[in-house]
């Protein structure tokens, strides 16, 4: 089957499956209409990558979530719940893109989260080859997404200070103001490198910002266990 036609009867089936599991799929389900066509075009590759990295999204869904439906980070997900037959599947698609020789945007975010899938556990991530990745990603699409992602990577693979010199680059710019993972994932850097106070102010700007009821627990849950790490006094 080409990955045209694989593109296509995901986003047409709507029935139980890995695409139709969860309506937060259905904008993924419309790019996949695109690069579907695009594969059709001549980028193959493009469309190989797209559909691996919905498969990959989609294998780490129930963990995301814990029983009360708070959201739950990477760092903290329990990987048993990861469905390995569709890691399989989107890991095998990737590994027959890079094959073809002609990387891209959706073949670059499949590499990363195929690297996040592997890991046996999230200190065993591969952080520095996933920062590589988005250095690679940033050059060709230099979003503040990307640039927020690339300096949490970066964070892991080389300290949290090289982190936050790359969101310092990028924390004035125009529209960041009330963008919420700028600020938690300048508070988990500022966190790590022991600038508490600092760390907690930025934790305070990620709630501030945010309007979703979830995201806004589990910020404060995390600034609830960053601040029981220290005291004011030593």
């Amino acid at each position: 089957m080409t990955a045209a036609v694989a593109l296509e009867r995901a986003v047409r089936e709507d029935g139980p499956g890995v695409l139709a599991a969860s309506s937060g799929m259905s904008s993924a389900s419309r790019r996949a209409r695109r690069m579907a066509s695009a594969a059709r075009s001549g980028r193959p590759s493009e469309a190989l990558g797209l559909l691996a990295l919905m498969l990959l999204t989609e294998a780490r869904r129930p963990a995301r979530t814990d029983a009360a439906g708070a959201s739950v980070g990477l760092a903290d997900q329990d990987r048993t719940r990861w469905d390995a037959a569709v890691i399989a599947e989107g890991t095998d698609l990737i590994d027959r893109a890079v094959r073809l020789r002609r990387p891209g945007h959706y073949q670059l975010q499949a590499a990363i989260a195929a690297l996040h899938a592997r890991a046996p556990s999230f200190e065993d991530t591969d952080w520095p080859q996933i920062a590589a990745l988005y250095a690679e990603l940033h050059r060709r699409t230099p979003t503040p997404v990307v640039a927020v992602n690339r300096a949490v990577a970066v964070g892991f693979a080389d300290g949290p200070a090289a982190g936050l010199a790359l969101l310092d680059a990028v924390v004035g710019e125009r529209g960041l103001a009330a963008y919420v993972p700028l600020h938690a994932a300048r508070a988990d850097l500022l966190r790590r490198a022991g600038d508490h106070l600092a760390a907690d102010a930025a934790y305070a700007a990620a709630i501030a910002a945010t309007q979703n009821a979830p995201q806004r627990a589990d910020l404060e849950r995390r600034r609830a266990a960053a601040a029981r790490g220290w005291s004011p006094t030593g």
